[in-house]
């Protein structure tokens, strides 16, 4: 679990995740990228987790790398990796749930839908639905059926708030790539990696992450050379790149520059039929 800040946060999903109801032990590792509201000092006494310390520099690509570097020294192919974020709440069979679907229809990554935070707890994401062509990504709850929600369904790519991996295939990938990919769709990208190496990229909807409505992409307002050479903006170049290479055939990679710079320039284009 990367963690910056938001310390209540912080402590309401440790909460969660111990009160998981599970068939094997349960490891947890956060990673503290710096944070300056009394998260380093509130970690240091809880002495269930592994903390891992970051500079401020790592983003969520390289907050994950460092957990994974710190889970290898320990971890067997056999084991599983399960991301979450702490802005999320989990139920106490939600990593359970998760394990079960992954057993069951192996070899698979698991990952979960997400629901609204309060009352009615609609379904407000199944999961990923790329379009590498036009370089969108979309979700099966409004591009397949309404009611994708109801049974596993298979994904083009994986959230990270809350997804279990085989150990195994994330070895097999050699885990992130923070350089290219530090935050926006680094998630995304380790996925279809996986899914490339032999594993299916599933989404169990009887396991949920409850998030508040706005889980999407932050910091739209940036200025146009922020916009695509800031680590902050959701449309940074190189991890616009990196992703999409992955998402694309051979055939859509020879178009890849082309289309990346049209619809850089002209967005609206690619929601064209």
């Amino acid at each position: 679990m990367p963690v910056f800040n938001r310390l209540e946060m912080t402590k309401d999903m440790l909460q969660d995740l111990q009160a998981q109801r599970m068939d094997e032990a349960l490891q947890i590792v956060v990673i503290d990228d710096g944070s300056s509201d009394g998260t380093a000092q509130f970690l240091a006494g809880q002495s269930h987790v592994t903390v891992v310390k970051g500079d401020g520099s790592l983003w969520w690509g390289g907050a994950i790398e460092a957990g994974l570097q710190a889970v290898w020294r320990s971890a067997q192919t056999t084991d599983w990796v399960l991301f979450v974020n702490n802005d999320t709440h989990i139920q106490s069979d939600f990593v359970q749930q998760l394990l079960q679907t992954a057993r069951r229809m192996a070899p698979a990554a698991v990952g979960s839908i997400i629901r609204q935070n309060a009352a009615p707890f609609l379904v407000r994401s199944v999961g990923p639905k790329i379009d590498a062509w036009r370089m969108l990504v979309g979700d099966l709850l409004d591009i397949q059926r309404p009611d994708a929600a109801e049974s596993v369904q298979q994904v083009d790519a994986l959230s990270g708030r809350g997804v279990l991996f085989p150990a195994l295939a994330l070895k097999q990938v050699r885990g992130m790539r923070p350089r290219w990919l530090p935050h926006y769709l680094a998630d995304y990208e380790v996925s279809l990696r996986v899914r490339r190496a032999g594993w299916k990229l599933l989404v169990d909807p009887a396991a949920a992450v409850f998030s508040e409505d706005e889980y999407g992409s932050a910091h739209r307002d940036l200025g146009w050379r922020n916009r695509f050479f800031s680590v902050r903006s959701p449309r940074y170049l190189p991890a616009q790149v990196s992703f999409w290479w992955q998402a694309s055939t051979w055939w859509q990679r020879l178009s890849l520059p082309l289309r990346l710079a049209l619809f850089s320039v002209a967005p609206r284009l690619r929601n064209k039929s």
